[in-house]
This record gives structure tokens, sequence and C-alpha cells, in this order.
């Protein structure tokens, strides 16, 4: 009799390959997934793909689902041709924009041409125009990008003074910025074409230099203010004045011509009387100097006649006559 346990004498199963067709079977269907798992890649619609065929260049592949040759002997490299790219300087954020740092002064402190210092934040937006480029003809891209727009704007800001670069020349310095940046990229060729250099935070050193320089831009910002104001009441009170000068024109004209019509109503009257007392002399005289008494006697209503010699009174006037009017 055995001195072992029974139950310690189970054998595990052993594997066993299969033989004929099984084998090949399974060799094909592991080929077949092979081939689909490298063979096959997905390009996004904001990206190309450069394939590789043994290491060389072989071609460049659009948005969407491809082939290439699998296990290695073609190999895809996608690249976000579609995708405007920020890189900033003197300054972090995290990917979602937020816990900004700004402890890059090897970035962003620069010397003006007044030899003043000046602590500038920009931001520089790319997109890679050449895949192919982009991926192989410089080795070390963001850091070469980085130095060319650091060299850049370091140039632009010391040919100009401290108060150009805080004030009017600072679009200037970003269209100038722009366009020197891509034609060093361009020399390099990087494959990427700058689109816009914008300058951020402009700021001088800490200190009393920069309290100075707050009070001057306070000071702008109160010239601003006090010249839109002014515009606004000129705005309000030339438009009034014109108006009252217009009426007053207007009014000038009517009385114009109103004199004008008068004096040739007169005129003609007069004509008409000459004529008149050309016909008649002496009645026209009479009639005009009747006219004229009445004229001059109109408003009085206690008036004398006397004769040229004061010889008598027509009629005898009561020297009694009471202020009333009785006799």
């Amino acid at each position: 009799m055995s001195d072992r346990n029974p139950q310690f004498n189970y054998r595990p199963p052993q594997f066993r390959l299969p033989k004929g067709k099984s084998l090949y079977s399974i060799i094909l269907v592991v080929l077949i997934m092979g081939i689909l798992a490298t063979g096959i890649y997905q390009v996004d619609q904001r990206e190309e793909s450069v394939i590789l065929l043994l290491g060389k260049f072989n071609r460049i592949t659009g948005p969407g689902l491809h082939l290439k040759m699998p296990f290695g002997i073609e190999k895809n490299y996608n690249v976000p041709t579609q995708v405007i790219q920020n890189m900033s300087f003197g300054f972090r954020t995290n990917e979602y924009g937020g816990s900004q740092t700004n402890d890059y002064p090897q970035e962003s402190v620069m010397l003006t041409g007044d030899l003043n210092i000046v602590d500038v934040e920009w931001i520089i937006q790319y997109r890679i125009t050449d895949p192919r480029a982009w991926l192989f003809n410089v080795l070390e891209k963001e850091k070469t990008i980085r130095d060319i727009s650091q060299s850049t704007l370091n140039m632009l800001v010391g040919d100009r003074t401290i108060m150009d670069v805080i004030g009017e020349e600072r679009n200037n310095i970003e269209i100038q910025g722009q366009e020197l940046i891509n034609n060093v990229l361009g020399s390099y060729k990087l494959g990427i074409n700058v689109i816009a250099v914008k300058l951020r935070n402009i700021v001088p050193p800490r200190g009393a230099v920069q309290d100075a320089f707050e009070d001057v831009t306070k000071a702008q910002q109160d010239m601003n203010r006090f010249i839109n104001e002014g515009k606004e009441a000129y705005n309000n009170e030339i438009p009034k004045a014109r108006g009252q000068a217009d009426q007053i024109v207007q009014e000038a004209m009517g009385y114009a011509k109103e004199r004008v019509n008068k004096a040739q109503g007169d005129a003609a009257r007069f004509d008409a009387v000459y004529a008149e007392y050309v016909k008649s002399k002496d009645i026209t005289k009479t009639r005009l100097y009747i006219e004229m008494i009445e004229d001059v006697f109109k408003g009085d209503k206690a008036g004398d006649l006397i004769d040229r010699d004061l010889e008598n009174f027509l009629p005898l006037k009561n020297m009694q006559q009471n202020p009333g009017g009785a006799r």
C-alpha cells in the first residue's frame, strides 16, 4: 500500500499543438490580425499624416482611414496642420488657460533704445504648413521657435524708446515681429507660418520707475477722457449754434426781402404820384399838402391853427378852459 495520498496524484493537462489544418488556421488568423493592427491608420480632420517606407519619406495622406504596409514596413506620423498653436513668452498657463505664472524674466526682460529696462510678455500663434519639413528639418523645434522669437522681439524693442514700446509703437512691433519671425523661420525651413504676434503686458521695472509710469499712464487716460468729454460737448454745442445761426440768417434774409419789397412799393407809388403830378401839378401839390397835414395832426387831439404872421387864432383859444374840458 502506497503512503501517498491519492488526492495529490493529480497531473495537470498537457498542452498539445493541434495538427494539420488547425495549426495553419491559427497562423492565418494571427497574420490577419497583425495586418489589421499594423496596416490601418486613422488621420483626424485637423491632421495630415507623413508615411515613411523603411525609414524613408514616401508620401503624405489627408484625413480619413488609410492602409499602409504592416509590421513596421511603413510608419505613419500624424501632424496637426489645421490647428492654431500658441507659444507664450514671459508667462505660462496650463492646458485649460488658468494657473498663470510669470516667473520667466529671462524671456520677458529687455533693454530699450533709451537704455531703460522693460518687461514684455507676448504670445505667438502659428500653424504647421509643411508636415514633412516640421518632422525632419529641425530637431529642437520648440527651442528654435523660442530663440528666434526672443531675438526678434529684443531687436524691435531695442530700436525704440520705452515710451514708444508702451505707447504708439505697440502695433508696429506686432506687425514687424510677425514678418521678421516668418523670414527667419523660412530660412530654417521649419515648415510653419506665424499668423500673429500679440503683445500682452508691457510694464517698466518694479519700484519707483513703475510707480512713475503708472502715474504717466493715468495722466494719459485722464487726458483722453478730457478730450472725449470736450469732443462730446463740441458735438452737442456746434449743431445747436449752427441751427441758431441758420435761424438768424433766415430771419435776416426775410427782413431784407421785406425791406426790398417795401422800397420797391414806395418807389412804385412815388412813380405813380409823379406821373399824376406831371399831369396836374397844382392839384397834386394841394393833395400832397393836405395828406401831409393829416399825417402830422392825426395823433393830436387839441391842436391850434395859427396864421404865419400870428395875427389871428383859428379858433380863438379859451384861456379859461379847465383841464376837464368845461368852459
